[in-house]
């Protein structure tokens, strides 16, 4: 399996140029079974990893594009009346597809958002009355614009808690950048990849990921860090017990991906960030967006010893 999650990597690395970090957390998040919120400008690669990453996982893979006029039944589907039969025949829309690509998420009205609630939380959908059970697995990767830039409506908190993480791409390095305008289009290289894990090795890896040892002295460490965020002033609120479970599922997901059996206090700090970030908030932020800042100060102010 280790072989399998290296190659994984180094594929989708030689797509998404110098970004190995994302693209470890990526893949953890999606071992981990939870939902990616990819948050970033316009042209940096979002698009281009969730792609990546599913033809690399061979997922069946569709791309919805949120904008203001979209409505629940584009993505979820609508039965239509065949008149030759004399009923209404179900067709399924988009989000019947094993890894679904919410692309600028927030360009949508929040009753569009909504629609992807209980497909994210479920895995199913309620439509017309009939519940259907939608593919496995399921992931949604969405693509977010900074809530500055017009024409976004901001996702509340309840959608934000239903990723598992958030992560930025941020700028290439100039030597990675050197190569996008030297080097072949990538597009044109993704076209040539192969598969370097199917569903079935996914599965295995997530069952792996789940059997990875946690000392009681680690719990600890993931309690103070919890407890502090729930104590200080500095937070709005705290964070939640599905926030918690999140710190230990993928500690566990990026342990195994780094080929070690047992979770280390570096595997909680490598993942904390990304998924506290858009779950906190600081008590004198209105705006939401310290959560960066106060990632930070979880990992100088905790001590890894109590």
């Amino acid at each position: 399996m280790q072989d399998v999650i290296r190659n994984t990597i180094e594929q989708i690395g030689t797509i998404l140029l110098g970004k190995e970090h994302q693209i470890k957390l990526a893949l953890t998040c999606l071992i981990s079974g939870g939902h990616l919120l990819i948050e970033d400008l316009p042209g940096m690669g979002k698009t281009t990893l969730s792609q990546t990453l599913a033809r690399e996982l061979e997922l069946s893979f569709n791309r919805i594009q949120f904008t203001s006029d979209l409505l629940p039944a584009d993505i979820l589907g609508v039965s239509i009346y065949e008149k030759e039969r004399g009923s209404f025949t179900f067709h399924p829309g988009p989000i019947f597809n094993q890894l679904i690509l919410a692309d600028e998420i927030n360009r949508a009205t929040p009753k569009s958002q909504s629609a992807l609630l209980e497909a994210m939380e479920e895995r199913q959908v309620t439509i017309e009355g009939k519940t259907r059970i939608l593919p496995s697995p399921f992931f949604v990767i969405a693509t977010q614009n900074p809530n500055t830039q017009a024409g976004t409506f901001p996702l509340p908190e309840s959608q934000l808690d239903r990723f598992l993480m958030r992560i930025e791409l941020g700028y290439p390095d100039p030597v990675a950048e050197r190569i996008l305008l030297k080097g072949e289009d990538r597009r044109a290289v993704l076209s040539r990849l192969k598969p370097a894990m199917n569903s079935r090795q996914l599965v295995e890896a997530q069952t792996l990921s789940s059997e990875v040892k946690v000392s009681e002295a680690l719990i600890d460490y993931i309690q103070r860090l919890v407890q502090y965020t729930r104590q200080s002033p500095d937070f709005a609120y705290g964070l939640s017990p599905r926030g918690t479970l999140a710190l230990l599922n993928c500690a566990k997901s990026w342990a195994l991906i780094e080929d070690r059996s047992h979770v280390v206090p570096e595997d909680v700090q490598a993942v904390l960030p990304a998924i506290v970030e858009h779950r906190l908030r600081e008590a004198a932020d209105f705006t939401g967006h310290g959560g960066s800042a106060l990632a930070q100060r979880l990992l100088t102010k905790v001590d890894v010893i109590g």
